[in-house]
């Protein structure tokens, strides 16, 4: 396959993670291993080549009166990663360029504003502007102008042109100072940057990403004929331009799509009918499921996801119930009922149908309660104790969860210890705000960081998890939480929740409805998944081809063969 046939595809693997700076990968890849161009018989041979630039560089050395040519080891076959085409040759990169490391400013005479010269640090070396100046004394060894290149000693080890005016080359930093004009500095840069960013996931820099001014030298690069160093180079440019188009496209793209699924959502929210409910699954634009999800939740709770009843019981008298089996259950279990405050009209988050009323989350529920806050004692075997990592995921988890003595659990009060029906909210830590319905007959118990909250017979306990799981819980969760290192919801914040309680048939008929919408999202996620796993999966088969490399989804270096491509020894200089 040709690459420009790679590139005519774009459209069909352009879903797949980061596509573009994958197809950059790529052309970098190719250019290094000479698969990028045709070779030209009639171009000189990278051996000639050499000869020439080791006289540039003894007169180089000569000129900058240096102390000394160092003399770098020749490039073994194990260490050649790849085979090189016929004309080609291996080098260290110290023979074509001194890496000259930056200097160690005094950081007190560092200054903001127009004063000074440029200060050149890592995070500038790819912008055409510094963020800092000095005003100190300095070598004019360590002035960079435009066009020079530079290396990003920490990091990704980034290799670039400098593109901003005269400035000092600081610490951490390296120049690369060519030794010839019979060499193209932007072909090098590209196989420096290709071949240094190799160093970062090998053994010896796998806890401290560093470079040393030795460990570029000593970088084994591919040396090519001048003439095709200046048509990779060439094509490179023209590639590179081309993957700046497609990305700016699928910026646009996004950027319509972003515009066309907030509309969707809007038109939806405004009148959530049938028809406007194919709008946000519309095949031609994504939207986010998280997005979908928290919109329907939002439309649950605001009443405008099912049509009212008028002949449905008002909310009005099924507060009377609940409160009527709130004190009951209170009685029954010895503890005082906390009184909610009505929520006012006016500070209500939302307007709400009229068949409908503001309460508190206290008035909900029977119980709001947590988790015994005396240490459990320990057990190998006995009851189970479910801590925040056992819920988080929306569902309960007794996988490798501890164990209380039986005795233990019994001596907890009855609003202690969660049955089928009651519903989990974690309150402390990063993963506070989430819900988990209690579906299992199995006798646990719960760590205090976790609210146990007990619904009544005449609340659907699936409207309570939609409340508990909306935008408006959370945001109040957030607003309410307290503790900076571990964040903690107060039981009676927790409590205090404004939650709408619409009437009994109604809740059925939003839960209905809610359910039939998320198997939709669920349907929608897994399509969406399974799409970006067929570009990811065409991408990489296409890279595989392109580069000869094993099938496995990563654009990778081939194995390391004995031999030229036409069963040659390979050269090394």
């Amino acid at each position: 396959m040709k690459l420009e046939t790679f590139f005519e595809k774009f459209d069909q693997f352009a879903a797949a993670p980061d596509a573009v700076e994958k197809m950059r990968e790529l052309v970098l890849q190719l250019a290094v291993q000479g698969r990028l161009v045709s070779q030209s018989p009639n171009d000189e041979p990278a051996d000639v080549l050499a000869a020439t630039i080791a006289e540039d560089r003894a007169a180089f050395v000569k000129e900058r009166s240096l102390a000394r040519q160092r003399v770098f080891p020749p490039v073994e076959d194990d260490q050649c990663p790849f085979a090189l085409p016929s004309g080609w040759a291996w080098t260290r990169l110290g023979n074509l360029c001194r890496v000259q490391a930056g200097f160690a400013f005094e950081s007190a005479a560092f200054v903001q504003g127009d004063s000074g010269l440029p200060m050149i640090r890592i995070r500038d070396i790819t912008r055409d502007h510094t963020q800092i100046n000095f005003v100190g004394e300095y070598r004019e060894e360590f002035l960079v102008d435009a066009g020079d290149f530079l290396v990003g000693m920490d990091g990704n080890f980034t290799v670039a042109k400098w593109r901003g005016p005269r400035a000092l080359l600081n610490q951490r930093v390296s120049r690369l100072q060519w030794y010839s004009q019979h060499l193209e500095p932007s072909f090098f840069a590209i196989a420096a940057q290709y071949r240094l960013s190799e160093l970062q996931g090998t053994k010896a820099y796998t806890t401290v990403d560093h470079l040393s001014s030795g460990q570029i030298e000593n970088a084994v690069v591919p040396l090519p004929p001048l003439a095709e160093q200046k048509r990779i180079v060439a094509k490179v440019d023209e590639l590179m331009a081309l993957c700046d188009r497609l990305a700016l496209q699928q910026q646009e793209r996004g950027t319509r799509h972003v515009a066309l699924a907030r509309a969707s959502l809007a038109r939806f929210a405004d009148a959530p009918t049938p028809a406007n409910l194919n709008l946000i699954f519309h095949s031609s634009y994504s939207i986010p499921p998280a997005d979908l999800r928290k919109s329907i939740s939002t439309l649950a709770v605001q009443g405008k996801l099912v049509p009212q009843d008028p002949n449905d019981e008002p909310a009005e008298e099924l507060f009377v119930k609940l409160e009527s089996e709130r004190r009951r259950f209170a009685k029954a279990h010895i503890f005082r009922a906390p009184l909610g405050e009505p929520v006012d009209d006016s500070s209500a988050p939302f307007a709400i149908p009229p068949s409908w009323k503001w309460c508190r989350l206290s008035s909900m529920f029977n119980a709001v309660a947590d988790g015994d806050h005396l240490p459990p004692p320990k057990s190998e075997a006995g009851i189970a104790f479910l801590t925040i990592g056992n819920i988080t995921t929306g569902t309960l988890d007794f996988e490798g969860c501890r164990f209380v003595p039986d005795s233990y659990y019994r001596g907890l009060a009855d609003f202690r210890r969660p049955i089928r029906g009651d519903i989990l909210y974690t309150i402390v830590g990063a993963t506070y705000g989430r819900p988990a319905l209690v579906e299992s007959d199995r006798p646990f118990c719960v760590q205090r960081h976790i609210a146990i909250l007990k619904p009544p017979q005449s609340v659907d306990v699936r409207f309570l998890m939609a409340v508990l799981r909306s935008p408006l819980a959370y945001n109040q969760a957030s607003a309410s939480t307290t503790g900076t290192a571990q964040p903690t919801i107060p039981l009676g914040s927790l409590r205090n929740f404004a939650a709408p309680l619409p009437p009994l048939a109604e809740q059925r008929r939003i839960v209905a409805k809610v359910e039939q919408l998320m198997a939709l999202v669920d349907a929608l996620e897994t399509q969406l998944t399974a799409s970006r796993a067929t570009a990811a999966n065409l991408l990489s088969a296409l890279v595989a081809e392109l580069t000869g490399t094993p099938h496995n989804g990563k654009v990778s270096v081939p194995s390391t063969p004995t031999t030229g491509r036409r069963g040659r020894p390979r050269k090394s200089l």
